[in-house]
């Protein structure tokens, strides 16, 4: 009886230190879905040459990418434009340079592959103002990019992780066809004012600041207007079409590479990065959970139910045009799928392949802007 005493007891202490070990493990990975993250890096310049105006880069699935992308550096220059692979390997891809590099260029080899092109707003060689939309946090920086009679805006939302930049690509497409553009930041995102727990909500309150910049937009003459969203861009939209009250002013959502249910998001980055399951499930589960928040640093539980928005469907009653790649690699396209198959009367998919998450643009330029053109006609948004 001792024995069998002793080996419970033994057990009893195995099984306490497991759970204990699957407790820390999923908070610390429900900590890192809400904690704004720096760009982290994840190619090395291998090669520079400043005489012919090209870089060799390790190979990963994003740099061997066809199209036109940017570079995130360290050294002489912060940040670099890339054109077309010229050459690659089992390990390395040769790309031309499309900002000019000097010879005297001294670039460090850790890197981040980027599918922004465009860094500041004046690149664009557009017409822009800085603004400070009023939010409940406080003043959130924006660029006004006016166009046409200023009665259609579009409000540009970029993703978790990165800043209004990302966005620019598509101020030229909107601008061409008369619409003022308005690329908005929110809480927690480096620009705009920190929260009180300074993490995201993956949505569930950050839609409330682009709300305010809808309200911004009507107090400027806008009549209607489109809500485009990035990757977690593309739940704040959706949160945003669902709750504001500036719901008859909202003519259509644009979402590219958009969260649709986190759920699906979070499995899918689970098992990329091979996270045990009951890790995950506990994960996802402390998220939602009031006695996990000051642990994960939520600041209470984030309701993923109610950011499932193929659960929601039928309460969605603005038009929706979703760019998404099967191939996204990031934010699988499931629910984005699902999403049109339970809404075809209001959300048309444009299915890319080879693309990968929000390098849409970079990947086939001409597609992606005829695709958000060709909507827009259709809306009867898009200036005569």
């Amino acid at each position: 009886m001792l024995g069998v005493k002793a080996a419970l007891t033994v057990l009893s202490l195995g099984l306490a230190a497991a759970l204990g070990a699957l407790a820390a493990g999923s908070v610390v990975m429900a900590r890192r879905v809400v904690t704004p993250s720096r760009r982290e890096p994840d190619t090395r310049i291998l090669a520079l040459d400043t005489a012919a105006q090209t870089i060799t880069l390790s190979r990963t699935p994003d740099t061997e990418l066809p199209g036109r992308y940017g570079l995130f550096t360290t050294g002489t220059s912060d940040y670099v434009k890339l054109g077309s692979v010229l050459s690659e390997d089992a390990t390395s891809v040769k790309r031309k340079l499309l900002t000019h590099v000097g010879s005297d260029a001294r670039l460090e080899p850790e890197a981040a592959f980027s599918g922004w092109y465009f860094d500041r707003p004046e690149q664009l060689q557009l017409p822009f103002t800085p603004e400070l939309i009023g939010s409940t946090v406080g003043p959130c920086p924006a660029w006004l990019f006016p166009a046409g009679d200023g009665e259609t805006w579009v409000i540009q939302v970029h993703g978790r992780g990165t800043t209004r930049a990302e966005c620019l690509r598509a101020v030229p497409v909107f601008h061409g066809l008369g619409i003022t553009s308005l690329v908005v930041s929110y809480r927690n995102d480096g620009e705009a004012p920190r929260s009180r727990t300074g993490t995201y909500a993956l949505g569930d309150t950050e839609w409330r600041d682009v709300d305010a910049a809808v309200g911004f937009a009507r107090r400027r003459g806008a009549r209607r207007i489109i809500v485009m969203g990035w990757s977690m861009g593309g739940a704040i939209a959706l949160q945003l079409s669902l709750n504001s009250a500036h719901g008859d002013a909202i003519a259509g959502l644009i979402l590219e590479s958009p969260v649709v249910d986190w759920r699906v998001v979070l499995e899918f980055q689970a098992r990329a990065e091979r996270v045990p399951s009951a890790v995950s499930r506990f994960a996802i589960g402390a998220l939602q959970s009031e006695w996990a928040a000051p642990l994960a640093r939520t600041g209470g539980a984030i309701d993923l139910d109610r950011l499932d928005v193929v659960a929601r469907a039928a309460e969605l009653r603005h038009p929706i045009l979703i760019l998404h790649s099967d191939d996204d690699g990031y934010v699988p396209s499931d629910a984005s799928h699902d999403l049109v198959a339970a809404r075809p009367d209001l959300v048309e998919l444009q299915v890319f392949e080879v693309a990968r998450h929000t390098k849409l643009w970079n990947y086939d330029q001409e597609r992606w802007s005829d695709s958000i053109r060709a909507w827009l006609e259709r809306q009867g948004l898009a200036a005569d």
